[in-house]
């Protein structure tokens, strides 16, 4: 008769059957992360092809080329003709991409100027001074906005927030970029908000305490001491909500009066890259030049959001390396 164990073989099935369960497990996540990788390319293929015929394709560079898409045009339809221009549905088809970069340009420019001192200056409050019950309970109040979909926004800035803004100011258009770009920094303000929240949290009590003990106030701690220590991940935020703000849709869309015009005056209407891509694209003719002027404003928006990101990066690294004197 055998004198083994008969624990020994079960340690030993239990074991192989979890050494089992972990590699499918893994393979699972691996496949999943394959998965997601693969869309996102795909995606970017699928953009990138049917953006490239306004580089190859000769029928449709007889309609659209790149001089017409970024230098300025003189069409001759009127008496002072204007040089960019976007009318894609017309007798004579004008492409000219400046009115949209330019309207996304000053549409993220009001919502970062609105978004970023307001986030910021929560985040310190809510780190530095406000007591423990408020903090608990403003954080959260303020990540909520996070979760309100865009176009709610957008409903509340066309009916709501333009005739505040136009009654207060006087403007002479409802809908223009100054509407959009508040009612975007209500969508921009939670992501700065969480992240600078974030990072001022992580900045070591001992930096408080030191500077408390030399004498300085609370506010100066806050703004001298700490602010500066949680500086790489502030500016983390605001790259990342200003390239929230360049792809936003539903709110620059149905607030910002949605007129290409070639202007430095925020106070007239704006059409962004994306608006036009959300407006236009369920209607244009398949295959047809106005089609492929579409994607090819998707592969520029990408581009731009790409380097803005990574340029943001760079610095956000750069200046954690000088803040902790490694360069």
């Amino acid at each position: 008769m055998s004198t083994l164990s008969p624990a020994l073989p079960l340690d030993a099935i239990a074991r192989a059957r979890r050494r089992a369960w972990d590699r499918a497990v893994h393979a699972l996540i691996n496949l999943t992360a394959v998965v997601a990788v693969s869309l996102i390319v795909l995606i970017f293929i699928f953009v990138g092809r049917e953006a490239l015929p306004v580089l190859t394709s000769e029928a449709v560079q007889e309609e659209v080329t790149l001089e017409m898409l970024f230098r300025a045009q003189s069409y001759g339809t009127t008496e002072a003709p204007l040089p960019y221009v976007w009318q894609p549905v017309s007798e004579v088809p004008k492409y000219s991409l400046m009115p949209l970069f330019l309207g996304t340009l000053k549409v993220t420019l009001v919502a970062m100027l609105f978004a970023t001192p307001l986030a910021v200056l929560a985040a310190i409050f809510t780190t530095e001074f406000a007591p423990r019950w408020l903090r608990e309970t403003l954080k959260p109040v303020v990540e909520l906005l996070a979760g309100i979909p865009s176009v709610v926004l957008g409903f509340f800035a066309l009916i709501v927030l333009a005739t505040w803004l136009q009654d207060m100011f006087d403007f002479d258009f409802r809908l223009n970029a100054i509407n959009a770009g508040v009612a975007l920094g209500l969508a921009v303000l939670p992501i700065i908000y969480t992240i600078s929240e974030d990072a001022l949290t992580a900045v070591p009590r001992s930096f408080r305490n030191a500077s408390l003990a030399l004498g300085a106030s609370p506010w100066q701690t806050a703004w001298r001491v700490v602010l500066p220590a949680a500086l790489p991940g502030v500016f983390a935020g605001v790259v990342l909500g200003f390239g929230r703000a360049m792809g936003e849709t539903m709110i620059v869309l149905m607030a910002s009066g949605n007129a290409a015009i070639t202007s430095w005056v925020f106070a007239e209407p704006v059409r962004t890259m994306s608006a036009t891509i959300a407006a236009e694209l369920g209607e244009v003719v398949f295959g047809s030049a106005h089609y492929h002027v579409l994607f090819f404003i998707g592969v520029l928006l990408f581009a731009v959001t790409f380097v803005l990101n990574w340029l943001g990066t760079a610095l956000v690294g750069r200046l954690r390396a000088r803040l902790s004197g490694a360069a």
